[in-house]
């Protein structure tokens, strides 16, 4: 039997037949206090807003799960309510091609949900109950995260409900490849504990606010968490209520949010003091086609500013298909304009 040894004080170990008890020094209750009270009231906030969703989708041909649903295969995920009549956010894999939905709130009522829309682009998607008295989640401002901040992420990880994580952002930035192909960017990543039943849950900070949607865990990495910015998530939710779905047009660039050096922005007359640095450039796209480089940093389509990756991502809409397009970007600290004509962005269904 392997031996086992707890770490000890010199000065105390004879005293204590060579084993101590840890603890934690009385001056540090405060913040621990302090740091409870912040988990306890952002759960508190938002709890009546997460719902656990089972979802009934159509069985792969000869695999039966459930023989009551023969033809049917259920999964379960989370969402959380974003206005009071009903609209609820969550992630496009949990809900795609649904045949059914129910959503269960933290308080026991069991609604049927509607498929409103879902972007497989950004792995969200939007569905909605009828209901009275409810308690939608306060939307925060992904923008203003920082790395080491407090985060809190709520959901139903392996259908226990409403279990609650704590953690802290762990990078921003990042990029993941969605089910249809395309990256998404600005990705928040998160040591806040999320397992399968979290996707589609809220991130929120120490005020309870949203920051993120929960959406995907790499295995068997612990602690290794990514979640939608809530920036985004504002945006595809809005076209989602309006059209369906969301049209957007397709220049090619992975790229994510940077800070510009202040001699840089006064030097070339910039109005703001942050761009997107473009990682990489499709074969065949609008953007190689014009000439733009990994190593440019984007500061502005068609004139209006580009302070980021959800900024683009917001001007790059339908309307711009086919249409000759500006795009200035800084290359080795200059100021250059380039001409491109946006194509649509298809949906790879068979990439998912």
């Amino acid at each position: 039997m392997p031996e086992v040894r707890e770490i000890t004080s010199d000065a105390t170990s004879a005293a204590t037949g060579g084993v101590i008890a840890a603890s934690v020094p009385a001056a540090d209750d405060p913040l621990l206090d302090a740091y409870s009270r912040a988990v306890i009231g952002a759960a508190e906030r938002v709890s009546a807003a997460v719902l656990n969703l089972e979802v009934h989708q159509p069985a792969e041909p000869g695999r039966v799960l459930d023989p009551r649903f023969p033809n049917q295969a259920r999964g379960h995920g989370s969402g959380f309510l974003f206005t009071p009549d009903g609209f609820i956010l969550t992630n496009s894999h949990v809900v795609h091609n649904a045949s059914k939905i129910e959503a269960t709130l933290t308080d026991g009522r069991r609604f049927q949900a509607d498929l409103v829309g879902d972007d497989p682009e950004t792995d969200l998607a939007v569905v909605r109950i009828e209901g009275t008295n409810l308690s939608p989640a306060p939307l925060g401002d992904s923008q203003s995260l920082r790395v080491g901040q407090l985060v809190i992420a709520i959901g139903n990880p392996y259908g226990f409900q409403c279990t609650v994580t704590a953690g802290v952002v762990s990078a921003l930035g990042r990029s993941l490849r969605s089910g249809g192909g395309r990256l998404i960017s600005n990705v928040i990543q998160t040591d806040a504990a999320l397992n399968p039943g979290n996707s589609g849950g809220p991130l929120v900070n120490s005020q309870g606010q949203v920051v993120g949607v929960n959406t995907a865990i790499i295995l068997p990495a612990q602690g290794i968490c990514f979640a939608i910015a809530v920036n985004t998530a504002k945006f595809v939710a809005g076209r989602l209520i309006r059209d369906g779905k969301v049209r957007r047009s397709f220049i090619g660039v992975a790229g994510q949010d940077v800070p510009l050096q202040r001699r840089l922005v006064r030097l070339n007359g910039l109005e703001a003091e942050s761009g997107v640095l473009v990682v990489s450039v499709e074969a065949q796209s609008p953007a190689e086609k014009a000439g733009l480089l990994e190593g440019d940093v984007i500061v502005a389509y068609d004139d209006r500013v580009v302070t980021g990756i959800d900024t683009l991502h917001q001007l790059l809409t339908d309307d711009k298909v086919g249409v000759k397009s500006s795009l200035t970007v800084l290359r080795r600290g200059e100021k250059r304009v380039l001409e491109l004509i946006p194509q649509e962005s298809a949906r790879r269904e068979n990439r998912r």
